[in-house]
């Protein structure tokens, strides 16, 4: 059994093991590989392990052993299911690995617009506070969120998480969700409609998915409707933001600032208007990435190549 790794270097850099999938068979692991060396690296593997490098019917035709694709991933958009089926090929993927490592980040991005912790650190080591007249010093208003609102768009896995943490803070939650509303409504937690989480919310967080109908949803129109003081989080796509509309919110002080953990290209090129516009942090997708989030990834994909060769179906979704 010949397995080939096509892009385990951000998974693994080191501080995880591959040596449950060596005990399945020969492994090759390649930190990433380009578009022009897959078909290589493939030609004689019976296993395909990939994050983001797409797979198709191209891949397909000129790889005839290969016989499964585990996808370290939640999304399998990079597999062409419909080409992976007519050659016989089965698809995992790796289901609610993050749920509370994302929850976690989505504070933590949260909290570093309330409070700018990084920001008065830096500002710190520059020598901002050897240099002050008074014992304590600010860089900008903080903000206490106990109390505020925080619409949650997406109340499925990790909304709900999130959503649990915030009340813990004190907050109140807004749940938008076209999913089933599992979580009871309590005095901290209310189901309400979009336009009510736009106008009422002090704090937007999205953990909804991208689909023709959420793509690009916060938009210059949406974010007319949200409070001046509003502050928005992003650590589900990229692509749910129109990211041109939003740095102009932010640079004409139309909502009060963002932290977003993902961006619509990544890496970005250096002219995304998110770059430069004002009160806006970015961190490069690594909401997902704790060390016990990736160590899970790996041991399910691990035990999805171990069903298989057994002849065993797990978190297959190359199946209807």
């Amino acid at each position: 059994m010949k397995i080939v790794v096509l892009d385990g270097g951000v998974l693994n850099p080191g501080d995880l093991s591959w040596g449950g999938l060596e005990q399945l068979g020969e492994v090759a692991v390649y930190d990433n590989s380009a578009p022009d060396q897959v078909v290589e690296r493939l030609k004689d593997a019976d296993v395909a392990i990939s994050n983001k490098v797409a797979l198709g019917e191209s891949l397909f035709s000129q790889c005839p052993n290969l016989k499964f694709i585990g996808v370290t991933a939640t999304g399998y958009n990079i597999v062409d299911l419909d080409a992976a089926c007519a050659h016989n090929i089965a698809v995992s993927n790796v289901p609610t690995y993050g749920t509370s490592t994302v929850a976690q980040f989505t504070t933590a991005l949260m909290l570093e617009l309330c409070n700018r912790v990084g920001e008065h650190d830096v500002d710190v080591h520059a020598g901002g506070w050897s240099k002050s007249s008074d014992w304590c010093y600010w860089l900008r208003p903080m903000i206490e969120v106990t109390g505020k609102n925080v619409g949650i768009i997406g109340y499925g896995r990790i909304g709900q998480a999130f959503g649990a943490v915030a009340q813990a803070l004190g907050m109140n939650v807004l749940a938008c969700s076209e999913g089933p509303q599992n979580a009871p409504e309590n005095p901290q937690l209310r189901y309400v409609d979009l336009e009510t989480l736009y106008a009422e919310a002090d704090v937007i967080s999205l953990h909804c998915p991208l689909t023709p109908e959420t793509k690009g949803m916060i938009n210059r129109a949406a974010l007319q409707k949200m409070k001046k003081s509003v502050l928005l989080l992003n650590a589900s796509r990229g692509d749910l933001v129109n990211e041109a509309d939003l740095a102009e919110a932010l640079n004409e002080g139309r909502i009060a600032g963002a932290a977003v953990d993902v961006l619509s290209k990544e890496p970005p090129s250096a002219d995304n208007p998110l770059l430069s516009a004002k009160n806006c942090i970015i961190t490069p997708h690594i909401a997902w990435a704790s060390v016990e989030a990736r160590g899970r990834i790996l041991s399910t994909t691990v035990d999805n190549v171990k069903a298989f060769i057994s002849g065993v179906s797990q978190n297959r979704v190359d199946q209807k």
